[in-house]
């Protein structure tokens, strides 16, 4: 059976869950089939744990169009080599219409995994302007068309029938995201950790909680700002930060962080501007008292699973999947979050949603031994559960089934 699986993010070229997603769904299905892969960027190495990889550049006749447009230019270059696919797969909006007329085109089921919808991140117009209304076409018209979708969590399935009501809730099936507990455990080597912090500007010996992500607004970042304030003034801030989405956004975050350390010390914030390589971020996570999840937006969050595999309690907001990764009073904490209906995530009553994510980091910070059996059972949790040999088979399940 050949599938062949289209994604904009593979490795090297990782900024987002979808793209570890791919990248380990690719490494645990390789070797039960033959698998090509079709990842938007730069050439990379053909081979990747035994599935044949395949680039794709933006034609270089729109190379200074709108970034939706580049997209569909470069899925316009990868239908062609589909040929011969006994099933397409395709992960996230960018390549669902390479998957979408791969199938019209060469007569082949295409199977999409939902790793976020564009109807529930308004904010991208800000990104994007008009190309926001091509990327949501592109969305819907796939979806709609789709022999089966791939729902990263139960409540990403309930935002799917409900952002597309004309889809079939039979052919939309839950598989969660996973992670692989072998590569993110808790750092083993404790002096070369401590160090390792240390040159970051982590003060190991302080508690301190850890948020890791892009700066985008589904993430949350400025309501974990906001209730960093009203944390015990012993506690670090660490934040490890992606660019911000749009200079607008960078601006908020970069003047709430100002503020925050007149109020707390320049001490009390770290901002680590740049994406840790996986060995860095392992340590960071390893000394974090907890991890804090303020997203409005989340299917399932990955960044809670590598938390969870390196022992670190998880305080999170409790929407989209986050309740189906954290087991509330046992692994972490869930925050109560009421959502206006809007498809923004904002928070109904925002000061209250920020005095409560305050008010459960410091519970967690100020008990370091509940924290560290909160830690032990994330691990726990995330090994028993979430193991990517099962998602590896229950995605073929779901390829067998419309075959």
């Amino acid at each position: 059976m050949r599938i062949d699986i289209v994604t904009k993010e593979f490795p090297p070229e990782i900024y987002g869950g979808a793209g570890v997603h791919v990248a380990e769904l690719a490494r645990v299905l390789a070797p039960q089939l033959d698998l090509r892969v079709r990842a938007f960027g730069a050439p990379r190495p053909e081979d990747y744990a035994g599935a044949k990889v395949s680039s794709y550049q933006t034609p270089a006749d729109l190379a200074g169009d709108n970034a939706a447009l580049q997209t569909l230019g470069v899925d316009l270059r990868i239908v062609p080599d589909i040929e011969g696919a006994d099933l397409v797969h395709s992960h996230t909006w960018y390549a669902n219409m390479a998957g979408h007329l791969a199938s019209l085109l060469h007569g082949i089921p295409h199977v999409l995994s939902a790793h976020s919808l564009e109807p529930l991140r308004p904010w991208k117009a800000e990104q994007l302007g008009g190309g926001y209304a091509l990327s949501s076409w592109a969305e819907k018209t796939a979806y709609e068309a789709a022999a089966a979708i791939i729902a990263v969590s139960a409540g990403m399935r309930e935002d799917i029938l409900r952002s597309y009501p004309a889809v079939d809730p039979a052919k939309v099936k839950v598989v969660h995201n996973g992670i692989d507990v072998l590569t993110w455990q808790p750092a083993e080597d404790e002096a070369e950790t401590v160090d390792g912090v240390r040159r970051l500007g982590i003060d190991p010996s302080r508690p301190s909680v850890v948020w890791v992500g892009r700066v985008t607004r589904q993430k949350g970042v400025p309501y974990l700002l906001r209730a960093a304030r009203l944390l015990p003034p012993e506690v670090q801030l660490v934040l490890c930060a992606g660019a911000a989405d749009t200079p607008e956004l960078g601006a908020e975050v970069n003047g709430l962080i100002e503020e925050l350390r007149e109020a707390r010390g320049a001490d009390g914030v770290v901002v680590i501007e740049r994406m840790l390589p996986r060995a860095e971020l392992i340590q960071v996570l390893s000394t974090a008292t907890v991890f804090a999840c303020p997203s409005i937006y989340e299917p399932l969050g990955i960044v809670n699973l590598e938390a969870m595999a390196c022992g670190t309690a998880v305080v999170a907001s409790a929407t989209g999947g986050i309740p189906e990764v954290i087991d509330d009073g046992v692994t972490g904490l869930l925050v109560p979050l009421e959502q206006v209906s809007d498809g923004t995530g904002t928070p109904l009553d925002p000061e209250t949603f920020v005095r409560d994510l305050a008010a459960a980091l410091t519970a967690v910070v100020s008990d370091p031994a509940k924290a560290k059996q909160m830690g032990e059972a994330g691990r726990v949790r995330a090994k028993e559960h979430f193991s990517w040999d099962t998602i590896a088979q229950e995605t073929i399940a779901v390829y067998q089934s419309v075959l």
